[in-house]
């Protein structure tokens, strides 16, 4: 038998030992380990099918979080119970402006504290043939970012190539970014960045602390199919710049094509793979 005084030291170093696992559970992946996310957008086609799968397939992958963009008819404990059983998270969801203005805030809201989601991204404005629209966006994401505040989420927005094209001789990516709040999220999508031959880093720097979350995307001028590294993004600087002033919380990684012969789900294996081969 151990001695009484031992007994109580295992048992103090064990509780200590519980409590700093307790704690490590409890705080962000370590420095430099920001978690990453799937845009499920990129396996669309396989989540219709069977999402359970595609769920375990990406949590095995290593995967630690999901992005929606749709909820393939089916609720959010459903969906919640689904990803706690594999230990991912929802990261971000993909919605339209709408479903956050009206009598439809109230609903988003509730359907994503259930997710445990506290990023709610617009994922698309449509482009315009005047500025003036986007300087009206910029009011309602202020307004929404308002109402969400007391839940503890935010919105964000997603860019596509249209908005880093002048109108009326301003970008209407700028122009959100200009006349919004901090606390809206800048969710640059890299590779719509570099297709209309905007820089990343230089947005990075110019708003930072914005980029809470990141679609992860490469960019190849003569290859509209290259993954993650098979492009000519500087994925290091990127990175980097991010974790220094970005603020990033949560890398997405999206692949909308696919190399011939190569199915979306092990392209979205290889992406990972990429990125772990990068230390992230």
């Amino acid at each position: 038998n151990m001695h009484p005084f031992q007994t109580s030291l295992s048992r103090r170093s064990f509780l200590a030992s519980a409590a700093a696992a307790a704690a490590v559970q409890a705080l962000p992946a370590a420095p430099g380990r920001v978690p990453v996310a799937l845009q499920l957008y990129s396996v669309r086609k396989d989540c219709e099918q069977d999402l359970p799968a595609v769920l375990s397939a990406i949590a095995k992958m290593g995967y630690q979080g999901v992005e929606f963009a749709g909820y393939y008819g089916r609720g959010a404990k459903e969906l919640r119970k689904m990803l706690d059983d594999l230990n991912l998270k929802t990261c971000s969801t993909h919605i339209s402006i709408d479903t956050l203005k009206g009598d439809k805030l109230e609903p988003s809201i509730e359907f994503n504290q259930i997710l445990g989601n506290p990023r709610l991204t617009v994922s698309w404005l449509n482009p315009t043939k005047t500025i003036k629209p986007w300087y009206e966006a910029a009011d309602s994401f202020n307004e929404i970012a308002e109402k969400l505040r007391p839940h503890k989420m935010r919105v964000g927005f997603h860019n596509h190539p249209h908005e880093l094209v002048a109108v009326e001789g301003e970008m209407p990516l700028d122009v959100i970014l200009d006349h919004t709040g901090k606390d809206v999220i800048m969710q640059l999508d890299l590779g719509s960045i570099m297709k209309s031959g905007g820089d990343p880093v230089a947005y990075l720097k110019r708003y930072p602390g914005r980029a809470v979350t990141m679609h992860v995307k490469d960019y190849a001028p003569d290859n509209n199919k290259a993954l993650l590294g098979e492009g000519i993004m500087d994925l290091k600087t990127v990175f980097a710049t991010a974790e220094s002033i970005g603020g990033i919380e949560w890398y997405i990684i999206e692949q909308e094509t696919y190399p011939d012969g190569v199915t979306p789900m092990e392209s979205v294996d290889r992406c990972l793979k990429t990125m772990r081969k990068m230390g992230k």
